[in-house]
């Protein structure tokens, strides 16, 4: 899952848009006062967040499933992130939450600590103004050892966890994709950042990646069953499952199926395409996962909410510096299926 940046992915032929949705009238406006009871905000109605046994729990320690999308590299794609298109991503899709991607190397973190810092703080508050949970993500992802950004991590988050301590709507994702690096290492690194989190803000949900991509070591040969033996020592904490659903099927389910029963999982990313962000939109896989996960009640988050000249983007090329997020005819085949998917009524229990 070694997403390229987006400059170096192959350009796909403009597929089938000719017939996108034959202009049809856009249901999906009515779809902003979805959530019960209606016009109230996912963080409105759901609160603090906890775990309880395997589940993300609301403020009525009732199992929840939270769907949204994530941003591509902030480094990349700022036009992207602005009251426009989170206005539209509240709106008009019914979005839940919104997961701030962070890149620490390419061109991310490691240049200019402050300023992304303050760029993702920005996003919280934009998130939170609209009633959706923001996920911080620090997106490691080369190298693939955490480790290797701990001093970052602890200082990052030292400083985003204080800033916004008092806030019921932020989740911490610790690493994005750990690779190429044992489950031991990726404990021990949380182990680490986990407490520093926990001194400023005591009870966030924090989500931690696992082996190969965050796939529960299934692309390295492994799986869940060593997160089982060793767990990370720490309480209110999620581990993340991420999938390519053009790349990884059936195996993949059947392991998260089986996991989901033991561990609290969080797909804090997914892609309708393959690994690489690119190829073939796979709409078949995707269903699979979705149903899979809503049956589940495992929360989920696509890849990406750009418009990144590659087929896992939710908007066509020119989007984000057009400044319009709504209706159709800005979506990609891709985007138009993560939409309706999102946009349906969320079953948030009260009581």
């Amino acid at each position: 899952m070694d997403r390229q940046q987006p400059r170096a992915v192959v350009v796909q032929p403009q597929r089938r848009r000719l017939h996108r949705r034959r202009h049809e009238p856009d249901d999906d406006h009515h779809h902003h006062d979805h959530h019960s009871p209606p016009g109230r905000t996912p963080v409105a109605i759901n609160g603090q967040l906890r775990v309880c046994g395997v589940n993300l729990c609301n403020q009525y320690n009732r199992p929840i499933q939270l769907r949204g999308m994530s941003t591509h590299g902030l480094q990349w794609f700022p036009r992207c992130y602005t009251n426009a298109s989170l206005d539209a991503l509240a709106g008009e899709w019914g979005s839940d939450l919104f997961r701030i991607a962070m890149y620490v190397q390419e061109g991310g973190y490691e240049t200019n600590p402050s300023g992304f810092t303050s760029q993702v703080n920005s996003l919280v508050d934009m998130a939170e103004a609209r009633g959706l949970y923001a996920v911080i993500d620090f997106h490691t992802l080369t190298p693939g050892d955490p480790n290797y950004n701990l001093e970052r991590a602890k200082t990052f988050f030292a400083q985003v966890a204080s800033r916004n301590a008092a806030k019921k709507n932020v989740i911490y994702e610790i690493a994005n994709e750990p690779n190429g690096v044992s489950w031991a290492a990726i404990k021990s690194y949380a182990e680490q950042v986990i407490p520093v989190i926990r001194a400023a803000d005591p009870d966030a949900v924090v989500l931690v990646g696992t082996r190969a991509w965050s796939s529960l070591g299934v692309s390295e040969g492994s799986n869940e069953s060593e997160i089982i033996n060793n767990p990370v020592n720490a309480t209110n904490i999620m581990y993340t499952f991420h999938f390519y659903a053009a790349s990884h099927k059936d195996n993949y389910r059947s392991v998260v199926s089986r996991a989901a029963g033991r561990l609290p999982l969080f797909v804090s990313e997914f892609g309708t395409v393959t690994a690489t962000g690119g190829g073939s939109y796979d709409r078949t896989s995707t269903a699979a996962w979705l149903d899979l996960l809503d049956q589940l009640k495992i929360s989920y988050v696509n890849w990406t909410y750009s418009d990144a000249n590659e087929s896992s983007a939710a908007f066509r090329p020119g989007t984000c510096n057009g400044g319009v997020f709504t209706g159709s005819g800005v979506l990609t085949e891709s985007g138009a299926y993560i939409k309706s998917r999102i946009s349906t009524p969320d079953n948030f229990p009260t009581s």
